[in-house]
Order: structure tokens, then sequence, then C-alpha cells
């Protein structure tokens, strides 16, 4: 029988995510059908497993072989940084999300406030305290003497850290490179441009010979465009030939500008967008369909071929992983009706509704559940997660409820973001 009061609470959640996609697309962005190459990517992912493949954060995150510290930490509890020296860019890029942060053209303009930042964060982790941290940008090559002086000043702060560069590759040189190590750089993270000419990707890999000379680890980090899975495999050929440690396949992302780019190449946004509804602060944007698909593919493609170098698929859901640890592993022994989970990070509980509410608190009691969190508004009752269990067998509708812990002048309060009834 179906529950009419978990019925219509399931319908306010759909209706909300409709009215999310439903604006968009009266801005014209294009998305997908619903599950698109859903059961592609299911089929893709149960193959991982089988080739011994790692899954993480709850699945968002497919781990093969080695994998950088900073990948490690980056959803732990050590402390992880991200600074940027400058937002200025010799690129031009349709794909870049930067123009989504706060303050941008100021720090186009001016530069990044990285001194302030280095402060804050000795202030919240102690000296040394920090696992590691990260240098991006704009392109932090462009300020080659601000980037190497932000390096050596978090090695005084942080000598122990882990400390990571991004770039495009465009404007390394043997002597910066030289630089950056003596400065205390760890690893560096190149992005090929798979739109790029051929000339140009060339440089880049050029460039990337250069940093495997003078720093310790070598990275590629790079969006996953749809649809260039032959010039992919022909560059895992050349990573493996330089000498990479590891890469890290991203969702190509639409970040809420130039959707025309987006639109003349055919592109649709993944339907639905998150796999929970949430305004999530991480800037990236929305993944664009068929991303997801072909880096896991790349993926085990890499694994059949051998490459010598570790793989990582570092979903959209992954970049909101460590967002929503720091936002609610801090509220995990707030009450006891709540559960922090360790996969997704999000706060959650099981609830029944209607009239499955007095079975269930009956069973539940018995099992020896003690807290409960009944809402005659709502009509439900709340209960933790860990004894859903016991409702096994009965005639009755269970719910996961899905939590953030989210704060205003007031204070902190938990806010309901998604209710799923399977899982």
């Amino acid at each position: 029988m179906v529950n009419e009061v978990l019925a219509a609470e399931l319908r306010a959640y759909e209706e909300g995510a409709r009215q999310y996609i439903s604006t968009l697309e009266n801005m014209g962005v294009k998305f997908a059908e619903p599950g698109v190459n859903q059961a592609a990517i299911d089929a893709l992912r149960d193959q991982l497993r089988e080739a011994g493949a790692q899954f993480k954060n709850a699945g968002a995150s497919i781990v093969w072989g080695w994998q950088s510290k900073a990948c490690v930490e980056c959803t732990g509890n050590n402390g992880s940084e991200t600074f940027s020296t400058t937002f200025r860019c010799h690129r031009n890029c349709y794909f870049c999300f930067n123009y989504n942060v706060a303050d941008y053209r100021k720090f186009v303009r001016e530069g990044c406030p990285w001194r302030e930042g280095l402060e804050d964060a000795e202030r919240r982790y102690g000296h040394d305290g920090l696992a590691v941290l990260g240098l991006t940008g704009g392109e932090p090559l462009l300020v080659l003497d601000d980037s190497i002086e932000l390096l050596e000043n978090a090695r005084r702060r942080f000598p122990s850290a882990h400390k990571r560069m991004y770039t495009s590759g465009d404007l390394l040189t043997e002597d910066g490179a030289m630089r950056l190590r003596e400065a205390g750089l760890d690893e560096m993270r190149f992005s090929v441009k798979q739109d790029d000419t051929l000339e140009r990707q060339e440089r880049v890999l050029a460039a990337m010979e250069i940093a495997k000379r003078h720093i310790p680890s070598l990275m590629v980090e790079m969006p996953i465009i749809p649809n260039t899975e032959e010039r992919m495999h022909e560059l895992f050929r050349r990573w493996a030939d330089i000498g990479i440690d590891g890469i890290n396949l991203l969702e190509f992302c639409f970040p809420f500008h130039s959707w025309d780019e987006y639109d003349k190449r055919g592109f649709e946004i993944r339907n639905p967008p998150f796999d929970v509804m949430y305004d999530y602060g991480y800037s990236g944007g929305l993944p664009v369909a068929g991303s997801e698909e072909l880096c896991l593919q790349l993926m085990l493609w890499g694994i059949q071929n051998d490459m010598p170098f570790g793989i990582h698929y570092c979903s959209l859901d992954n970049k909101h992983r460590s967002e929503m640890r720091l936002r609610n592993e801090r509220g995990a022994n707030m009450t006891p009706i709540l559960t922090f989970d360790e996969g997704d990070f999000f706060l959650k509980c099981a609830k029944v509704y209607g009239d499955d509410r007095d079975e269930a608190f009956n069973a539940l009691t018995f099992a020896g559940c003690k807290n409960f969190m009944p809402s005659d508004d709502e009509q439900s009752l709340a209960f933790p997660i860990k004894y859903l269990s016991a409702l096994d067998g009965l005639d009755v509708s269970p719910a996961i409820a899905y939590f953030v812990l989210d704060s205003d002048d007031q204070g902190s309060f938990v806010r309901e973001v998604a209710l799923h009834s399977e899982y």
C-alpha cells in the first residue's frame, strides 16, 4: 500500500528539483533526459570494482593505484587549504569557473590576499598543523615571484605540509621549475586542454617534461570533455612516456556562463545534476552529460592497458564531499537522532510517515530504540538510522532524510535537504 504522506513529501522534493531545472531551461540551458547513460555508468562501475579499483566517499571517488596525498586529504580531517596569488590568466577557457568566485575582478586587478589567508590558516590549524596546501589561480606562473614567496611563507608556517600547484603549463621554464622546487613545491598539476591545437598541447607536454626533471610529483588534472576518447588514449600513452605519477579525471562542468559555447558543441547537462540537490559552495557548476561515462571508460581503459600511473576519477559530487565534511562533521554528536555518514558526509536519520508511525514505534521500542523525534505537522517519526533493520518484514515504508548543518546570525541549525525512500 502506498503511504500517501511519504509520497507527498517525496513529490515536494521532486518538484523542487524540477523547478531548479525549469528555471535554467528558461534561460536556455539544455538538460539531458533523466537518467540518460545511467545503465552504462552502472555497468562501468561494476567493471571497475571487478578490476580492483577502490571506491571512496560513497562512490564519488574511484582510485586505481597511486594517489596524491592532497587527494587523500581533500575529504580528510587533517587540514587542507588552497590559495591563489592571482586570478589573472593568459587563457580564456569557456568552462572556467573562477568567474563565480566572489571578488573575482578585484583579484584579477589586484592579486589575491594570500598573506592574510596563510595567517588565518595558521591561527586555525596552528604552526605545522596543515596537512596539504594548494596554489592555484588564475595562472600562478604569471606572477612567479609571488607564487614562490607564497610557497616559502607556507613552508615556514607549515613545514611538513604537502604543497602542490595547478597550472596550464604554458609558461613553465627550466629556471622556474628549479625555483619552485627550491621554494618547497612537492607536486605540480597540469591541465591539458582537449580543444587546444595539437601544437599547443605539445608545448604543454614539453613543460611537463621540464617539471618531471625538478618536481617530486607530476600529475595531470583535467575535466574530461565528451567525445574525446581517441585523443585521450593518445595522451595517456604520452603521459606514460613522460612518467607522470597520476591523473585526476574530473567531470566536465558548466559554470553558469557562456552557455552558447556549450550549446554550439551540442552539450547537455546531466539530469538530475546532483545526487542530493543543495546549494553547494563549490563554484564548479553543473556536470555535463556524458563526461562521467567517458571518465569511467578512460579509467577502465587505463587499467586494462597497464598504464604505469595512478588514475583517480574525482566526480563533481566528490568535490562537494569536502564541503559536506567541513559543514557536518562538527554536528556528528549534536543529537542521537542524527548520524554522520562517513561515506558522503551528510547527517542522516530514518523516518516513517502517516499511518506507519504506530507500528514502527512499537517495533523500534522493542528493538531498544529510545530516541525519537515526532512531528505532527509533518506526520512523521524520526529515529536513528541504525535501527532501520527493526522494521524489516513490516508493512511500513521508511525513508532516509539528509541534513546539512547550516548557520546564520542566530547560530547553527540543521536543515533537511533530501529524502530518499530507497536505500
